[in-house]
């Protein structure tokens, strides 16, 4: 059946087919109604429970014939089915720009049915990534995927004046704008602004993949990723850091893990699952950490100096589980990281922790005291 809205005819070639399959017969006499939705050149199969007499069954009209019980409730089948279907196709043309035939079978059926939107896209992105978490992915992974999940709504709603935005409305505009924001509002660092321009054009390619957006208004954008600068930590950076308390008890705790990550050259991932049972006590007194690394999944031996021990002991009463520390969580770590940089006058990443200029067999005497 060919629609008469003109709107439609002008932008696809849209069309319905209602029919039967008379060489299959059930054991009532009544035989299946079958629909199929056309678009341009691709059709595709739409599920209708309804099943008519194939003596009143019109191939003409595509109507059942007649005023019966049956006839009746097949007709009215057809006209719901096709006012869903119609509905559905113009919703779809509004929200993409295009339709497909499959999209609309998808939409009336209710199965398989994708976000239209940059956020909504992303927030189902982020759910299938959380179940695999401690199967093939990791939880630092999805919690920095949630970072810039809010770092994007935030942009959304602060820059655009949205709850979220259609997928087929993204542009340079979009994307430049946003860049612009990680630059100046949220004063990231080039990578940091790299990461997040990343994740963005990995929304929009799985936009494509999945059929809600025809072309990738960002594939042929690679923005450059800066050439990394020398991240070392010099001894009196160090000292510094030691020697010089903070105020701020979010600050004081970015620190103490920093100094612990820097005594330890545990990185991020392997602090914050840090547990009791990977610290051990030797025969002599000593203590060590004994932990297979996150990354690598190579096993590792780490002698505990006097400044992690006192650092242990010192956030002990926080514990909430058998993990030594309560670390924040990557997106604010590192916003807290850069603010204790300022603090101290020189730049800081948490990464840099693990980079240092000196030996600690030689030059760790002056560093057994940590201030409060």
């Amino acid at each position: 059946m060919e629609t008469n809205n003109k709107e439609i005819k002008r932008r696809s070639t849209f069309s319905l087919l209602f029919y039967i399959n008379r060489t299959k017969v059930r054991k009532d006499g009544t035989c299946k109604l079958l629909c199929k939705v056309s678009i341009d050149t691709k059709s595709a199969p739409i599920n209708i429970n309804a099943f008519v007499d194939p003596s009143l069954w019109n191939p003409e009209t595509k109507r059942a014939n007649g005023r019966s019980e049956n006839a009746r409730t097949v007709n009215l089948a057809i006209e719901k089915l096709t006012e869903k279907i119609t509905g559905h196709y113009r919703h779809i043309r509004k929200s993409l720009g295009f339709v497909t035939a499959e999209l609309v079978k998808n939409a009336v059926e209710g199965i398989g049915q994708k976000p239209f939107t940059l956020l909504a896209l992303f927030r189902e992105h982020n759910e299938e990534f959380r179940k695999r978490v401690g199967v093939d992915r990791k939880e630092e992974t999805y919690e920095s995927y949630e970072n810039s999940y809010n770092i994007l709504a935030s942009f959304v709603k602060k820059r655009k004046e949205k709850e979220d935005v259609a997928l087929r409305s993204l542009d340079r505009e979009f994307y430049d704008d946003f860049e612009i924001f990680l630059r100046t509002d949220r004063e990231m660092k080039p990578k940091t602004v790299h990461e997040h321009l990343y994740r963005l054009k990995k929304m929009t390619k799985r936009a494509v993949s999945q059929g809600t957006l025809r072309r990738d208004p960002y594939g042929k954008l690679h923005p450059e990723l800066p050439r990394r600068k020398s991240r070392h930590l010099k001894l009196e950076d160090l000292k510094k850091l030691m020697e010089t308390p903070v105020d701020k008890p979010n600050l004081q705790r970015v620190r103490d893990w920093f100094l612990f990550a820097t005594f330890t050259g545990l990185s991020y991932a392997d602090l914050k699952r840090l547990s009791e049972k990977d610290i051990t006590q030797s025969d002599d007194g000593t203590y060590w950490i004994h932990i297979r690394r996150q990354k690598t999944e190579t096993p590792s031996a780490i002698r505990l100096l006097n400044v992690p021990l006192q650092i242990i002991e010192k956030y002990r009463h926080e514990r909430k589980s058998d993990r030594i520390f309560n670390l924040y969580c990557r997106g604010y770590l590192i916003k807290l990281t850069r603010e204790l940089g300022r603090t101290y006058g020189f730049d800081m990443t948490f990464h840099c922790s693990r980079h240092i200029t000196f030996s600690y067999s030689l030059k760790t005497r002056d560093l057994q005291r940590l201030s409060a």
